[in-house]
């Protein structure tokens, strides 16, 4: 009936380890209004959600951090070289 209901929080975490935070995908703001009665913040991690509290330091922290990334590298991938392009020179007859 209320296809907003099922993405609410109803219960949120004063607590989330380093190590959680360290993966953490991307982040959702939800705010205390109609159907979600709840202030949290959603941690996505691998297809998995955290809600937690957004007052925690460490998670305010985050969000500040990952604001500003607009793309999240994938770990432990290396990147191609560059090959240079060299011009070849005209050779005089």
């Amino acid at each position: 009936l209320f296809p907003g209901a099922f993405n609410c929080c109803t219960k949120i975490s004063d607590e989330i380890p380093k190590g959680i935070l360290r993966r953490v995908e991307r982040f959702e703001i939800q705010k205390a209004h109609g159907l979600c009665h709840l202030e949290a913040v959603i941690l996505y991690i691998e297809n998995k959600k955290f809600c937690v509290s957004p007052r925690i330091r460490k998670v305010k922290n985050l969000m500040k951090k990952m604001k500003h990334k607009t793309h999240r590298r994938k770990l432990h991938v290396r990147k191609q070289r560059r090959t240079r392009i060299t011009k070849k020179k005209k050779t005089e007859k």
